[in-house]
């Protein structure tokens, strides 16, 4: 469980580590998995692979953790739909660049409140490509002006003015197994990795259910920005009741313990 300093440190800042790490037999099984997907997936990107769950739903496994849901519970309350997921690779070598941006940017979601869990399957260094953040860019929970880059990077769009991040930014240096939250308005991105080492990453992203999935909103962002299509991710009451009573949850997968295929291994956080 956090302490009333971890949740007020994530208040002030806008992102925590968690105080534990996954066990390595959960590890060893989600980096299994990462491999097997992008083998038997050669069309995606090693770089990132958006809507894991929609691929696969026995992906929700690792969003359903215990340890991270009771986390997320702290920060954003007892209610909590997942909503999206993904696979952050960055290949050894040549993993692109993550520009600064907030992820609010382009989220079809009202009101804007949500958070992210980054799980570590690499230990992530400021050599390999690490998160970086702004602490506190959160505060004011408003969204920077952005702009669509040009070149080659794993997301639609950036800040528009970066040298305050970059004059501000701290690096999320995190060990495999560590799970780092951020709020949906916190300034963040990541070097490339020009490192012999790899820094791969899963994200899932929590949503309180006094918010609700706008589709509406979401074609015009498609239609104004160009961003990508989010309106067939899929919505799942991990926890609580649909408090605004707005989002379309679908119902949870069956038999999400075959994803981990690790013997007697609990799911759960040590």
């Amino acid at each position: 469980m956090l302490t009333e300093s971890d949740i007020q440190q994530y208040r002030e800042e806008g992102q925590i580590v968690l105080p534990f790490c996954l066990p390595e037999e959960m590890v060893s099984c989600i980096e299994r998995r990462s491999d097997e997907l992008l083998q038997g997936h050669p069309e995606l990107s090693a770089d990132y692979v958006p809507g894991l769950v929609e691929i696969d739903e026995q992906w929700l496994a690792v969003g359903c953790i215990p340890g991270i849901l009771d986390a997320v519970e702290q920060l954003i309350g007892p209610d909590i739909i997942n909503w999206g997921s993904g696979l952050f690779g960055k290949p050894a070598n040549d993993g692109i660049e993550t520009p600064w941006h907030q992820d609010g940017e382009y989220w079809p979601i009202r009101p804007l409140a949500t958070c992210t869990a980054w799980i570590a399957i690499d230990d992530a260094t400021p050599e390999n490509g690490c998160l970086r953040v702004v602490p506190g860019s959160h505060k004011d929970q408003e969204l920077l002006s952005h702009i669509t880059p040009e070149g080659d990077y794993t997301l639609y769009r950036r800040l528009e003015d970066e040298a305050a991040a970059e004059e501000n930014a701290r690096d999320v240096v995190l060990e495999r197994g560590q799970v780092s939250i951020h709020d949906v308005f916190m300034v963040h991105g990541s070097r490339p990795n020009a490192s012999s080492k790899s820094r791969r990453g899963i994200t899932f992203r929590f949503m309180p259910t006094t918010s609700h999935f706008d589709y509406d909103l979401n074609d015009k962002l498609v239609r104004d920005l160009g961003v990508p299509d989010l309106g067939h991710r899929k919505l799942f009451l991990l926890r609580g009741t649909d408090r605004c009573g707005k989002n379309r949850t679908v119902e949870l997968p069956e038999n999400l313990e075959r994803f981990w295929d690790i013997g007697s291994a609990s799911i759960a956080a040590e």
